[in-house]
């Protein structure tokens, strides 16, 4: 993993910076975090808060990071910017010999205008992200979405760094730290345990016989493993965007205007109507009743 001391010794401050505004027109946009590194014992360790991003090497594991918006941002009442610390073990202690990666912890927080850095900022508290500590080699990554980057599938998870093959997850990356002193212990095979076969007797061992001209053979060599090909670390970026807001409620359904209307009852109901309506039929049947009569007498 990256070294929590020399990483934020060399990171620079980036308080007097300016940020882009987290909101436009009442819409809520990309904010900048700022983070900072602390120890077991609560203290800052290395430089304070920081936006600067980058891949870097390690002396000691990071006990925690804080983070919070940087200063001199509007950020809109219903804002939300999630931001995720992940550990991963790796095959090396560098991202450049990462090779495949496993997902170890995950730990994920949601910075709103309450997280905006200004005034008496020494009496606040921040919000701090934690993970388990490495052992072996391992990589951690700080980035600015809640996305769960364990090579699943479905909703919530993403695919898993793969140096070899490009793969730079997380997206949204802020920082990352690589290291570690050790390969990480592979688990349990799932393999069977093969049965051991019925002894066979040894074959006569062959005299080795001397090469024509006396000279015994030269020694093999191993040829040295091949140096990684040269690549990139992931690009970085301080600036996050918000949380995609929660769809609405499914409305309830209205009423469909296709149907026949249903007949209403108490003082609403077009009583009047009604009874003109009744009123009309009687009066047009009793007049046929007369017709035919007077046609009957005639």
């Amino acid at each position: 993993m990256l070294a929590a001391t020399a990483f934020a010794t060399s990171a620079v401050p980036l308080l007097g910076a300016g940020v882009a505004s987290a909101t436009t027109a009442g819409a809520c946009e990309s904010a900048t975090v700022q983070y900072r590194i602390v120890g077991a014992d609560g203290n800052v360790v290395g430089a304070d808060w920081t936006s600067q991003g980058g891949f870097h090497q390690w002396d000691t594991v990071p006990g925690s990071v804080q983070v919070r918006l940087a200063p001199g941002q509007t950020v809109g009442e219903g804002c939300k910017y999630p931001v995720s610390l992940a550990e991963y073990t790796t095959e090396g202690p560098n991202w450049y010999v990462s090779g495949h990666q496993s997902l170890v912890d995950k730990a994920t927080v949601y910075l709103t205008a309450d997280d905006v850095a200004g005034t008496d900022d020494a009496q606040r508290t921040w919000q701090k992200l934690a993970v388990k500590t490495p052992d072996c080699y391992g990589q951690i990554d700080l980035y600015g979405d809640d996305i769960t980057y364990d090579g699943k599938t479905g909703e919530g998870h993403g695919p898993l760094p793969y140096e070899p093959d490009n793969v730079v997850t997380p997206y949204h990356l802020i920082a990352a730290w690589n290291g570690g002193e050790q390969p990480c212990t592979p688990g349990p095979s799932d393999s069977p345990t093969p049965t051991p076969s019925t002894p066979t007797t040894p074959a006569t061992p062959v005299t080795p016989t001397t090469p024509a001209g006396g000279q015994p053979p030269a020694e093999e060599t191993t040829p040295p493993p091949t140096s990684p090909k040269p690549s990139t670390t992931p690009p970085t970026t301080p600036d996050v965007p918000p949380l995609e807001s929660t769809p609405p409620a499914t409305p309830e359904p209205s009423p469909s205007d296709s149907g026949p209307p249903l007949a209403e009852t108490g003082a609403s109901a077009p009583v009047g109507t009604l009874a003109g309506g009744a009123a009309l039929v009687v009066a047009l049947g009793a007049g046929a009743v007369y017709a035919s009569r007077r046609a009957r007498r005639s």
